[in-house]
């Protein structure tokens, strides 16, 4: 069964997480992702901690940081401050339909790999630049990772309760970044087909994230207001709100318009008597009183642990409701499995893992696990063979370290 991307090939010249996971969810689709180092190898191979200070290395010398940004892909390294190394790279470039990279704005210029020089070499070539802050403005040169982007995007401000201080989500800002990355890739590839057209491509940390709070910025921007942090413990409506049950694990109920739903869920919840409280009748006066409405449910949904309030929802068919998982609930959670969106994968070292899957689902060319990250020019001889270059060659370019 072919792929979605069969016979795409993508040079990812990328370090870290955000430009590394665009190049991996191509891969995922069937790309043939290339993946250019320096000899030494990038930044993210090294790592040994996250920014939390959690263990990124395993006890098989695999760092999960790398293996997940770099899975599906080959690896091939060049000295790319050497001429033949750059000739190497021209001669890939003839032959590829994609170059990404997320070097500090000027890198690529600066070493002759800017998308003037490579468009010479293949005019349909898609040159892809994922940036912090965009191409253009006052600070488009400067360097930054998740954490910056996500801060000046207004994320940070807005997530959490009022009164707390900003709240930052670890790789959030890469994460979407990466899938920007993916995004901006596939219209420019049908805008080729369509038109026969390379081009160059722009994204960045702070556009992705922004386009993430859409939403959010889109209500300040037509009327001028920040829609407000919510407390749970005061929700305007009381069944758009999460709950602990009597096991610890948490209930998400998510029923808008409130009205519809008010009857049968105090049934539900065995509490009939709530329905026609005049504090609690209609959506008017649940707001002016929400705190107290969500109080009594936080005892009442204390009282039971979280199954046995699935068992009485489920009476109730139209009833919205659902868990709020913890990220270790998510590899065992039935849903999840069901569709794939985590994986099981026989890694070639580490053995059976299970792994992020692929978050669309094609009915004709689906995604899969193919290969896992790969070392450290690993497929440099079978790409250098590829492009016609002899075993001689090859030995020769090796003794003068330019791969």
């Amino acid at each position: 069964m072919s792929l979605t991307l069969e016979g795409i090939r993508v040079l990812d010249w990328t370090m870290a997480q955000h430009g590394p996971l665009g190049g991996a969810l191509l891969a995922d689709m069937g790309a043939d992702v290339i993946k250019i180092e320096t000899p030494g190898g990038e930044l993210a191979r090294t790592l040994t901690a996250s920014p939390t200070g959690a263990s990124i290395g395993l006890p098989q010398g695999i760092n999960w940081y790398f293996e997940h940004h770099n899975r599906n892909k080959r690896s091939i390294t060049l000295d790319l401050k050497k001429e033949k190394g750059k000739e190497i790279l021209f001669k890939l470039v003839e032959r590829s339909d994609v170059f990404i990279q997320n070097w500090r704005k000027g890198v690529a210029e600066r070493l002759g790999l800017g998308y003037e020089t490579l468009s010479r070499y293949n005019p349909k070539l898609i040159y892809l630049s994922a940036t912090v802050f965009g191409p253009e403005g006052p600070d488009s040169d400067l360097p930054g990772y998740d954490y910056t982007g996500q801060a000046r995007s207004g994320m940070m401000a807005y997530v959490g309760e009022p009164g707390m201080p900003p709240l930052y989500t670890l790789g959030m800002t890469d994460q979407i970044g990466g899938i920007t990355i993916a995004l901006a890739v596939l219209a420019a590839l049908v805008a080729r087909e369509k038109q026969g057209i390379g081009q160059e491509v722009n994204t960045s940390l702070l556009g992705s994230n922004i386009g993430l709070l859409g939403f959010t910025i889109g209500a300040y921007l037509m009327v001028g207001e920040v829609p407000r942090r919510t407390i749970r413990a005061r929700a305007d409506n009381p069944i758009w709100n999460h709950y602990r049950c009597a096991d610890g694990k948490w209930i998400v109920l998510a029923m808008t318009p409130p009205d519809r739903y008010w009857h049968d869920f105090c049934e539900a919840i065995g509490h009939p008597e709530l329905e026609k409280d005049p504090r609690f009748e209609n959506v008017e006066v649940r707001t002016k009183n929400c705190a107290e409405c969500v109080a009594i449910l936080d005892e009442v949904f204390a009282s039971k642990p979280r199954e046995e309030w699935y068992k009485a929802f489920k009476q109730k068919p139209d009833l919205i409701y659902g868990p709020l998982n913890e990220i270790a609930d998510l590899a065992s959670d039935p849903q999840v499995i069901a569709n794939r969106y985590i994986v099981d994968y026989h890694h070639p070292t580490y053995g059976p893992i299970k792994e992020v899957g692929f978050p669309i689902t094609f009915s004709k060319t689906p995604s899969q696990m193919r290969r896992p990250a790969p070392q450290l020019s690993e497929h440099t001889e079978e790409i250098l063979l590829e492009l016609g270059y002899s075993r001689a060659e090859i030995k020769g370019l090796r003794e003068e370290g330019v791969i």
